[in-house]
C-alpha cells in the first residue's frame, strides 16, 4: 500500500461513526491480554476476567498502538512483527523485568519445571530460553494473533484503515503507560528485583533498534505481487502450529539453537508466501489460528501460575479451547462472507 493510499485510508476511516470505529479497538484491547496470559492456560477460568481487565491497558494498548502505526503508515505486517518484537523486549526487559529476574517464576507452579538456568548468559544476566519464550509469545500471542483475528471480523475495506483519530491515540497511549506503570509498581510480580543500569540500557537499545528498523521506508514500498501461488490456508496454519508447539517443547542450548533456526525459517516462509497475489485474509487468519490453537493445546500440558486441582485445571483448559474455537470459527465465517473481495495486501 502506498503512502498516498494510507493517507486516503486514514481520511476514509475518520469519516466512520465513533461507535463503529471503537468496536474493533475495544475487542483488541481485551483480546490481547486474554491471548497473552490466558490462552495457554496461565490462569484458572475464574480468574480470567480479572486478568483481562487489569492487563488490557498495557497489552491491549500496545496492540492497538502497533496496529494503528502500521496501518496509518502502510508498513503492514513487517512493521507489526518488528514493533511486536520491540514491545516484547520492552515488556520483559523494562516493565516486569522478567527477562533479567532469575526468581520471576519462583512462587509459581513453573518453579520446578523451568530449565531457564541451563541457558543463562552470565554477562547479560538473561536466560536465552526464556528470552525466546517471553519475547516470542508477545509477538505471536499478544500482538500478531489478536490483530489478525479482530481484522478478520471486519469487511475488507476496513482492515487496512485506522480506527482512531489523534485524540483516541492519545487516550490509548496514556492507558498503555498507566497500565505499564501499574505492572512495574506491583512488587509481587518483580519480587523487589530491579535490573541493573546496564541491563536497562541494553534492553532500551534493542527496543530502539527494532522501532527504527520497523520505521524504515522499505516496508511501505511493496514490490508487485508475484503470480498466484500462495498455499491453501491450512498449510501456513499447520506450519505455525507445529513450530509453536515444537519450540515450546525444546529446552537447553540445543533447543535454543534449533528454535532460532526454525522460527527464522518460518518467518522467511510466511514472508515469501505473502508476496503472492492470491495470499489473502484466510491465510493471515490461519497463521494466527496456528499460534492460538498451539497455545490452547499447550494449556493441557502445563500448569497455571497458581496451584489448582486437576479438575479446576481441566475445566479452565476446556474453557480456553471453547473460547478459541468460537473466536476462530466466527472470524473464519466473516472472512468467507467477504472472500469474493480482492486478495488482502497487508
Amino acid at each position: 500500500m502506498t503512502t498516498h493510499g494510507a493517507e486516503r485510508a486514514a481520511l476514509d476511516g475518520g469519516r466512520q461513526p465513533m461507535p463503529r470505529r471503537l468496536v474493533p479497538v475495544v475487542a483488541l484491547l481485551f483480546l490481547a491480554p486474554w491471548a497473552a496470559e490466558c490462552s495457554w492456560g496461565g490462569f484458572a477460568g475464574t480468574d480470567m476476567l480479572g486478568v483481562v481487565v487489569v492487563l488490557a491497558p498495557m497489552y491491549g494498548g500496545a496492540a492497538v498502538l502497533i496496529r494503528e502505526a502500521a496501518r496509518r503508515t502502510g508498513g503492514g505486517w513487517p512493521m507489526i512483527v518488528l514493533l511486536a518484537a520491540g514491545f516484547g523486549v520492552l515488556q520483559a526487559g523494562l516493565v516486569d523485568q522478567s527477562l533479567f529476574n532469575p526468581d520471576y517464576l519462583a512462587d509459581t507452579e513453573f518453579a520446578e519445571l523451568s530449565a531457564a538456568d541451563r541457558t543463562r548468559v552470565p554477562v547479560l544476566g538473561i536466560s536465552a530460553q526464556q528470552a525466546i519464550s517471553f519475547v516470542g509469545n508477545h509477538v505471536a500471542l499478544t500482538i500478531c494473533a489478536p490483530i489478525a483475528i479482530v481484522e478478520s471480523y471486519l469487511a475488507p475495506t476496513r482492515r487496512l484503515r485506522p480506527w482512531l483519530r489523534v485524540p483516541g491515540l492519545v487516550v490509548v497511549a496514556v492507558l498503555y503507560l498507566l497500565g505499564s506503570l501499574l505492572v512495574f509498581a506491583d512488587d509481587s510480580g518483580r519480587k523487589g528485583f530491579l535490573a541493573s543500569p546496564g541491563q536497562l540500557v541494553g534492553a532500551a537499545a534493542v527496543v530502539l533498534a527494532l522501532v527504527v528498523l520497523a520505521a524504515l521506508p522499505r516496508w511501505r514500498r511493496r514490490p508487485l505481487p508475484a503470480p498466484a501461488g500462495a498455499p491453501r490456508p491450512t498449510r501456513p496454519g499447520l506450519l505455525v502450529l507445529l513450530v509453536y508447539l515444537g519450540v515450546s517443547m525444546l529446552s537447553g542450548w540445543i533447543g535454543v539453537a534449533v528454535s532460532v533456526v526454525v522460527v527464522a525459517a518460518l518467518v522467511w516462509m510466511l514472508a515469501r508466501w505473502s508476496g503472492h497475489a492470491d495470499w489473502g485474509q484466510r491465510q493471515v487468519l490461519a497463521s494466527a489460528a496456528g499460534a492460538l490453537v498451539g497455545a490452547a493445546v499447550l494449556a493441557y500440558l502445563v500448569p497455571p501460575y497458581s496451584p489448582a486441582s486437576p479438575t479446576q485445571a481441566l475445566i479452565s483448559d476446556v474453557i480456553v479451547s471453547l473460547l478459541a474455537i468460537a473466536m476462530l470459527t466466527g472470524a473464519y465465517a466473516r472472512v468467507r462472507r467477504h472472500e469474493s473481495v480482492p486478495a488482502y495486501p497487508g
